[in-house]
Order: C-alpha cells, then sequence, then structure tokens
C-alpha cells in the first residue's frame, strides 16, 4: 500500500515512517503537489480529518495526517490547537522551540496544578467510506525548569508520569514507547498491516 502523508515537513515524514514499523510514506511535495490546508477544525481530530479529507481528494489514494499539541489544564487547555505557534500573537512574530517552551514556563509560575497531556490524533482514509480515526494521549506535567537533550518541542519541560522523567531526557528510541504520537502509531500500524493482508 502507497500511504501519502499529509504534511510537507521531511522531519514529521521520517519520524511517522519510523514509527510505522517503515512504511514508505510519500509527502505531497514529492509528487508535484501543493498542500496548504487551513486547519480551523475545533480539535485534534477535526484538524486531522480536515488534512486527510484534502490531500484524499487530490490524490484518490490512501492517506494519513496527524494532528497533536500539549494541553495544560491549569491554562485552560493552552498551548492546545496552536501548540506549534505559541506565543505568536503575543510577540507578533515566530518563535524558537526554546522561546515557546520557556514562555509556557513564564505562564506557568506559581502555579501549582502541573497536569498536563500531550494529544495525538491520526486519521487513515483508504476509501472514501473506509476511514480510522486513532486519539492517544501521554499524561504527565510541566516541569519546573527545562532539563535533557533528546526529543524536540516541548519535551525539555514536559514529564512523562509513565516513563518517570522528563521526555528530553529519555534516551534515544526510547521515546516512541511512551509518547502520544508513538502509542497511536501502534494501533495505526496494525491496522495498516491488516489491510494491506486484505
Amino acid at each position: 500500500m502507497k500511504l501519502f502523508f499529509a504534511s510537507g515537513n521531511q522531519h514529521k515524514k521520517t519520524e511517522m515512517s519510523r514509527l510505522l514499523g517503515g512504511i514508505d510514506l510519500v509527502l505531497p511535495s514529492e509528487v508535484g503537489l501543493e498542500f496548504d490546508v487551513v486547519e480551523d477544525g475545533k480539535s485534534f481530530v477535526e484538524n486531522a480529518i480536515i488534512k486527510a479529507e484534502a490531500l484524499y481528494d487530490m490524490v484518490h489514494a490512501p492517506v494519513i495526517a496527524d494532528d497533536s499539541g500539549l494541553i495544560v489544564n491549569a491554562l485552560g487547555g493552552e498551548p492546545g490547537l496552536r501548540t506549534a505557534r505559541y506565543g505568536e500573537d503575543v510577540f507578533g512574530r515566530v518563535l524558537s522551540t526554546k522561546e515557546k517552551y520557556m514562555y509556557l514556563l513564564e505562564n506557568m509560575e506559581g502555579i501549582e496544578d502541573r497536569s498536563a497531556e500531550f494529544v495525538c490524533a491520526l486519521c487513515l482514509i483508504i476509501s472514501p467510506n473506509r476511514r480510522y480515526i486513532i486519539q492517544e494521549t501521554a499524561e504527565g506535567k510541566i516541569a519546573l525548569a527545562p532539563s535533557g537533550t533528546t526529543g524536540f518541542g516541548y519535551d525539555p519541560v514536559f514529564y512523562n508520569n509513565e516513563a518517570g522523567m522528563i521526555s528530553a531526557e529519555l534516551p534515544e528510541g526510547d521515546k516512541d514507547l511512551y509518547s502520544h504520537r508513538g502509542k497511536a502509531a501502534r494501533i495505526l500500524r496494525e491496522i495498516i498491516r491488516k489491510n494491506m493482508e486484505e
């Protein structure tokens, strides 16, 4: 099964391909397609579906899409759907990864309830009436200060409850066991495998 991935991000493609057990994914740009979708859903699932449907309408072949983010309970669910763009409306520019998580720590100063979760929604469309939606989480809390050198994004400030350490302190490769995207991808991998056997 040739699978298109609704993204323009090569790094995401590499990660998703690894999580799916080495399945070869194709980005729209690799077949000369411009793919720029307005993600105006009200949930991670809605955004994943929007991206998957938009790409399926272009390629008429199996596609997968993901949407994910960080939810901090004490901040009313922020950064949430704006995880990748967190703080941009305040600073009026694109922030570096470090600036984003430091801005998050600043907003968490003095707050006792530091509970948080990463959420990943995946959508697989095989045909117009055959689709699968998976949503998984990684439960944890926001650390008091950044730590660790592995991973990316908010990993240096996210303490993963299941792993018992900050995500950026996990040895390379171990993050997949505990991450929201790793959990969701393992379920999707089995679904893809069963469909390939048919």
